[in-house]
């Protein structure tokens, strides 16, 4: 079966093609403004729904992922940092506490769209100055939630990781296989 992939995330395409999944990338243009008094996990759940739903209008006759992912510390999401500045601000607010990373994932088939949220305990250690201004200055940060990729140079910064890994990296491939596995979609 072939699967639609609903989002230009270079990371998410990388993970559903290494778990052997046929698919094909069609990024959709949806609002990913948070609504107010929105929880983060609902904020992510509803625009991976939004996502989903897009590629299936597109693709009606196949199965379409849509994703969305974020940071949260103390009740607050941390999207994409606009610039430096706003990089280093999050890894400083991250620095030496535990934050959450949350992923709404929706499945869209046969008119109809599943989903569910993943979450995942991240623990980053103290991060000196230095060491903030020399990752944001690898231009790695910034078109990822939070400003980091555990995959990538920050990986050195993170000391615990309490659930999916893969979620971190932006798609929960062990509940989002089980999900497909599960034939929830042609109940």
């Amino acid at each position: 079966m072939r699967f639609v992939l609903a989002s230009a995330s270079p990371r998410r395409r990388e993970l559903l093609a290494a778990a052997g999944l046929d698919i094909e990338v069609d990024p959709v243009h949806v609002d990913e403004r948070q609504i107010a008094g929105e929880t983060p996990a609902a904020y992510v759940e509803r625009v991976a729904r939004l996502k989903a739903a897009a590629g299936a209008a597109r693709h009606p006759q196949r199965v379409v992922v849509g994703a969305d992912t974020a940071v949260v510390i103390d009740g607050e999401v941390l999207g994409k940092p606009r610039d430096a500045e706003d990089a280093g601000s999050m890894l400083r607010r991250l620095s030496g506490r535990d934050h959450e990373v949350m992923t709404g994932v929706a499945v869209a088939a046969a008119g109809r769209v599943e989903s569910f949220v993943e979450r995942t305990r991240v623990t980053m250690a103290p991060l000196a100055a230095v060491d903030i201004e020399a990752y944001v200055a690898t231009g790695e940060p910034f078109d990822k939630a939070g400003a980091y990729a555990i995959q990538g140079g920050a990986g050195r910064f993170v000391t615990g990781c309490d659930g999916s890994y893969s979620n971190v990296v932006g798609l929960p491939m062990e509940s989002l296989l089980a999900f497909l596995r599960s034939g929830i979609l042609s109940r």
